[in-house]
């Protein structure tokens, strides 16, 4: 064979080997199983396609708030029983004797319920006793009821002041939680026929005492 027929040879064999090599990696490709693309994890997704686990609101007990304000309504009636007859009340009366209320059906009847330690106690004091000295001819009866102290600190007391009406020893406090006395002090106006008119807790001035005056004493001109 001549050299240039061996060359033709060794080229026909090169290519048929590169053809063949061709084929199979076509085939290989073919049936080949195509990869599957991860799936992104649920922090890549958008924010728009992101699921969303939403959960049934708690369902918050409610609030239960009762007004101080002098008449005001609460879940239990009146705060200041305004509008019911004036619940019972016998006690104990400093220096001697006993405070009832009951007696003093027919004459309007101004109840505080007291303490010597509270200021606002001190304060309405003497403003108590000017409506005392000027409305005693129209039948007005002051009663101040002291919650849960000794008789001896009662009584310093009302002198210290010049108190010029009836004090009443609640020793236990069972009188002041039978009347709802939600504070010291706290004062509940009474008519002749023993009804609760007018209530307010204390620390108040002679115009909201001249109004309660005022609910229980018709026809009376009442002045701060």
């Amino acid at each position: 064979m001549s050299r240039l027929g061996a060359r033709s040879s060794i080229v026909a064999g090169l290519l048929a080997g590169i053809a063949a090599a061709v084929v199979l990696i076509a085939g290989v490709v073919a049936f080949a199983p195509e990869s599957v693309a991860p799936s992104p994890s649920p922090a890549a997704l958008p924010l728009a396609t992101a699921a969303t686990v939403t959960t049934a609101p708690s369902l918050a007990a409610p609030s239960i708030a009762a007004s101080t304000a002098p008449g005001s309504s609460t879940a239990t009636g009146s705060l200041f029983h305004v509008g019911e007859p004036a619940p019972p009340l016998v006690v104990p009366q400093v220096g001697g004797g006993t405070v009832d209320l009951a007696a003093l059906r027919g004459k309007p009847v101004w109840v505080n319920f007291m303490a010597t330690w509270c200021p606002s106690c001190q304060d309405e004091f003497p403003l108590m006793n000017g409506f005392a000295a000027r409305y005693a001819d129209d039948g007005l009866v002051i009663l101040a009821i002291d919650v849960e102290e000794e008789e001896g600190a009662v009584a310093a007391f009302a002198q210290q002041l010049g108190a010029t009406f009836p004090l009443g020893l609640d020793s236990d406090g069972s009188v002041a939680e039978t009347w709802d006395a939600v504070a010291l002090p706290v004062h509940f106006w009474i008519d002749a026929e023993g009804i609760i008119r007018d209530g307010a807790l204390g620390g108040i001035g002679p115009d909201i005492m001249a109004a309660g005056l005022g609910a229980i004493m018709p026809g009376v001109d009442v002045r701060p």
